[in-house]
């Protein structure tokens, strides 16, 4: 059975402000100890403005946007039960450090149908002061019956 295509759909998503406190949380809770991520002085000396965030935490900037997995599940009308996380990148094009205010364009750029899967990439696009700072793809595999 084929779905309808979903190319071009845009999703809701909340701007937010990075926090030092979930950029620590983040960093302790994939063990990494790397002292940039916990000490602002340190984040300094390496030239950064303030403490960045670990190069996955786009994610979590994901969630608090409101792009969890369950909204993408609802608001693209799969089946929870055939979805896979199939593949993830991050273009980074300007450091995201503690204390910026982060906007968020989301869309479903492409949306294939191969055999009995289902292929969508979603484009989200992460803005500082109207400037694109990050760009973060993932796609969603669903197998069809």
């Amino acid at each position: 059975m084929q779905s309808m295509n979903k190319t071009g759909k845009t999703f809701h998503v909340q701007p937010f402000t990075v926090e030092r406190g979930k950029i620590k949380e983040f960093a302790m809770a994939i063990g990494d100890d790397n002292p940039i991520y916990y000490d602002v002085e340190k984040a300094k000396e390496q030239g950064f403005r303030d403490i960045p965030i670990p190069p996955t935490f786009p994610t979590v900037m994901e969630m608090w946007s409101g792009l969890d997995f369950e909204t993408l599940i609802r608001e693209l009308d799969l089946d929870p039960l055939m979805v896979l996380h199939g593949e993830q990148e991050y273009e980074y094009l300007e450091d995201i450090c503690a204390g910026d205010e982060i906007t968020c364009t989301a869309k479903v750029i492409s949306h294939v149908e191969k055999r009995r899967m289902t292929f969508i990439t979603i484009e989200n696009r992460f803005s500082r002061d109207g400037k694109i700072v990050l760009i973060a793809r993932s796609n969603i595999i669903e197998r069809n019956q």
